[in-house]
């Protein structure tokens, strides 16, 4: 076992030489960081990973800024975190941290479909993606592959990712050219998602320190790839987008909220 002294003073995402296929007495516990904006959530995933014996929390946090503070003060070994804290752009952010502490653990959980954004946590710098509506078990399962050096998708995306991969080019292609979501960039899909809140082109500028012209050239972009001819339409396909891939009880929570024509912009 390290010392205090030494435990402060090792870098980010240093693990202890373990075995995490056998967790139980003796094995050093891993450490990690849980990012949820919502509290009620980070609790219940604090304490359930807090009951494990090769696991222990060492910090949570809500947001980006607080999530940074809390990587550089308790040195953590895997990081988990929420796809979408509030307006900040976690895949960016998840870019940033790796860049940061290249040996730092990330697994990214989320309420989004995981056909269109596993593989752009994935590229982000993640080392793993799991959906909320997984059973318990499974975030324990997922935290120990990625422990163990492994990247962890879920069996149904795995099995899709090599179907994709035994499609002929020209499929390949037509797929490519098709107005899908899927063919947005990861900045055109965050600005997508934000449009589909509720959120004008100013507060998304303001809420992604962009300009406004920036973000109204993402929106024409968007509008290009997804064969949309004004706003109007836009709006209406974020709109419908957002609340289809929300979880069931997020839906609830829309339904009540869309009659005053706001679609509030929920954690995934």
């Amino acid at each position: 076992m390290r010392d205090p002294a030494e435990q402060k003073n090792a870098p980010v995402g240093d693990a202890h030489p373990t075995d995490m296929s056998a967790p139980g007495k003796g094995v050093a516990k891993a450490r990690i960081l849980v990012v949820d904006e919502h509290s009620l959530l980070r609790h219940g995933i604090v304490t359930y990973l807090n009951c494990q014996p090769d696991m222990i929390v060492c910090g949570e946090a809500d947001d980006i800024p607080s999530t940074q503070s809390k990587v550089a003060e308790c040195r953590p070994q895997l990081l988990v975190i929420g796809l979408r804290l509030g307006t900040g752009d976690s895949l960016e952010f998840v870019k940033t941290l790796k860049a940061q502490y290249p040996g730092l653990l990330i697994l990214v959980y989320s309420a989004f479909e995981e056909a269109i954004f596993a593989e752009r946590a994935l590229r982000a710098g993640a080392n793993g993606y799991l959906m909320k509506k997984a059973i318990k078990e499974e975030i324990l399962a997922a935290i120990r592959d990625v422990l163990r050096g492994q990247i962890y998708v879920s069996r149904e995306l795995a099995l899709r990712a090599f179907q994709k991969s035994l499609e002929t080019q020209p499929q390949h292609r037509l797929l490519e050219k098709a107005p899908r979501v899927e063919n947005l960039s990861d900045r055109e899909m965050h600005v997508f998602q934000l449009v589909g809140s509720g959120l004008g082109t100013r507060k998304i500028a303001h809420a992604l320190n962009l300009s406004v012209k920036t973000i109204e050239t993402h929106r024409g972009n968007i509008k290009g790839k997804l064969g949309l001819h004004s706003g109007a339409e836009l709006t209406e396909r974020a709109t419908a987008w957002v609340m289809e891939n929300l979880l069931p009880q997020q839906r609830n929570e829309i339904s009540v909220i869309k009659k005053k024509k706001v679609v509030p912009f929920r954690a995934a």
